[in-house]
Order: C-alpha cells, then sequence, then structure tokens
C-alpha cells in the first residue's frame, strides 16, 4: 500500500470537493453514506478544502460533523486540506498572516476532532517567497505536532525542484485523466518521480466527462452550472471531446467495466506504465453516493498492451479545449 506522511493510505483516494462545493450539496445524510463507503473500500485518503463551499458549510464543517458522529473514524482517515486564499478572494496569499489565518481557521473549524495531516496552498503565491510561507508552517504547526506535513498544489516542474530545497514535500497534487496528461510531458511527473514524491491525482474522471452522462450534444443541458463557462463545456469543444469520451466507454465495456473505473485504474497504471513516473500516483475521484464510491472503488487489470491501445487511441482523439478558464491560475 501506498504512504503518506507515515500512514498507509488505499491506492485510491477520496475527493470531498462535490459534497460541499456545487450549486446543490448533497444532503448531510447522504454525504455521510459516500464517506462511510469510502472507508469500507479503503479509500481512506481524504481531501478537502477550506474553500470548498462557504465558510458556514465547507469540507472542514462536514468532516467535524462527520467525525462527531463517528469518533471511531477519525484515525482511519489520513486528512489533506486545501487552503491558502486570501480572506477577502480567491487569489493565493502566502502571506505570514494569511497562512497562519488559514490554517488557524482550518483547526478550528474541526474542533479537535480530527488533525490535519496535510496542508497544501491551492496554488502558488508568485509574491511570497515559498521560503517565507514554508517557515511558518514548518517551525509554527509541523514541529509543534499541529499538522502534519505539506503537499504542492496545481504547480509546475520547477516549482516542486525549488519546494524540496526548502522543505519537505510530502505530496504533489495535480491533474491527470485520460482526459489531461499534461504533467506526463511539462516535466511535473518526472520532478515528483527525481525527488520520490506521490502525485495526487485530482479530476481523474475529468470533471464528469468520463463518468459516461456525455454521450451527444443533446447531453450540454446536464452540465452543472459551476462548469459552463469552461472551455472543456463551450458547444465545439463539447462536440469533439463527446468523441474522446465514447472511445474511453468502448474501452471500458471490452474490459467488462465501465468508464470510470476504467478512468481510474489508468491513473494508478501509469506509475508503472510510464518510463520515469513516480511510483505512487493516487486518483482521488469525488462522489457523492455511496453507489458511485463503490464503483469507483473498482480496479481494473490494464495490460502493457492495453495501455499501448489506449495510448494510440487518446492520439487520435485530442482534447479540446484548456483545462480552465483564463482567470484561473495553472501549473503555479
Amino acid at each position: 500500500m501506498p504512504t503518506l506522511v507515515g500512514k498507509e493510505v488505499g491506492s485510491t483516494g477520496y475527493g470531498l470537493m462535490g459534497l460541499t462545493w456545487r450549486h446543490t450539496p448533497p444532503s448531510q445524510e447522504q454525504a455521510f453514506a459516500a464517506m462511510k463507503a469510502a472507508l469500507k473500500n479503503g479509500m481512506n485518503f481524504w481531501n478537502g478544502g477550506e474553500f470548498y463551499g462557504p465558510p458556514e458549510y465547507n469540507s472542514l464543517v462536514l468532516l467535524e460533523r462527520y467525525f462527531a458522529q463517528y469518533p471511531e473514524d477519525a484515525d482511519k482517515v489520513v486528512l489533506s486540506i486545501k487552503g491558502g486564499v486570501g480572506a477577502t478572494g480567491a487569489a493565493p496569499d502566502g502571506s505570514p498572516e494569511n497562512t497562519r489565518r488559514s490554517i488557524d481557521t482550518c483547526i478550528a473549524q474541526l474542533k479537535g476532532r480530527k488533525k490535519i495531516d496535510i496542508f497544501e496552498f491551492a496554488r502558488r503565491d508568485q509574491n511570497v517567497p515559498m521560503k517565507t510561507t514554508f517557515d511558518v508552517i514548518e517551525k509554527e504547526y509541523i514541529q509543534t505536532g499541529k499538522i502534519g506535513g505539506i503537499s504542492l498544489s496545481e504547480v509546475r516542474a520547477e516549482t516542486i525542484h525549488e519546494a524540496v530545497k526548502i522543505t519537505k514535500i510530502v505530496s504533489v497534487e495535480v491533474e491527470l485523466s485520460l482526459f489531461s496528461r499534461e504533467i506526463l510531458e511539462n516535466g511535473v511527473a518526472d520532478a515528483c518521480a527525481q525527488h520520490g514524491i506521490p502525485v495526487v491525482a485530482y479530476s481523474p474522471v475529468g470533471r464528469g466527462f468520463l463518468t459516461g452522462q456525455y454521450t451527444s450534444m443533446a447531453d450540454l443541458a446536464k452540465v452543472p452550472p459551476q462548469y459552463q463557462s469552461w472551455p472543456w463545456f463551450q458547444p465545439d469543444n463539447f462536440k469533439v471531446n463527446i468523441q474522446l469520451a465514447q472511445q474511453v466507454q468502448a474501452l471500458a465495456k471490452r474490459k467488462g467495466a465501465t468508464a470510470p473505473q476504467l478512468a481510474i485504474s489508468w491513473t494508478k497504471r501509469v506509475a508503472s506504465w510510464r518510463k520515469g513516473a513516480p511510483k505512487t500516483i493516487i486518483p482521488i475521484p469525488g462522489a457523492t453516493t455511496s453507489e458511485r464510491v463503490d464503483e469507483n472503488a473498482v480496479d481494473v487489470d490494464i495490460t502493457d498492451e492495453e495501455m499501448a491501445e489506449i495510448d494510440a487511441t487518446l492520439a487520435k482523439f485530442p482534447r479540446a479545449g484548456g483545462r480552465y478558464p483564463d482567470i484561473v491560475p495553472i501549473d503555479t
């Protein structure tokens, strides 16, 4: 089993974003059932965020309520929390004052029910030296036992090489899926492999494209409000991307699996398939129902020959559109 901050975690983790950060979040009862299902399936690495929902109902609030009801589960979960955005906006703020504000707020919201094992800034603050930020986290929170370790999120290779000279980086969270393979070509995967850092792969099912829910242009009506302005979901791009989704669905059917199962298993298989890839890649699919969690937990055995076939298929159907709207910083 892979390990993070010295603790064993399942080969697939669990992304909490959709439980609180969506137009209509699922009920707390439904969220708790999904979280229970994740643990049942060995998906004990949970990834949430200070800004995943409003302050009165974000990941930390949901987690506090969950661990209040199920205190026996606290030690079973390895918890990673993203924060670091400014108190009054979405831009990252790595100043000592905001670093303390963000971490202290997250700790306070958990009310002592669970320790934050890993803390990560959602994006690098380009205006503050990383050493300034990391020194606060290291000296005031890690050395005092308040949190366990530091992760990076949505960073470029140069940031990884710089960060490891300053502090211990326990993981790097970046986007990786059949739809988004950029880290395999831009040096990020190579940097993580070089420094022995596990990759945490977010959006392994391509923001829903690889779940099978989009099969025709008519399905544009199904796109969640938060994604309607994003490049992948614009009509011209959507039309192209459906073709890729259909190819993935066809491959999964041949394997007797669902498209999400194939997509999630592919992200893990990349670790042993691609020369120079990180030894450990942990996908963190999100799911709002226990049924979907159960589906996502099923591993699909993908042979070397099938990986090569998938690569050849993907080369014929490149994704259309950028990963994020232009206003969202990437590769920081």
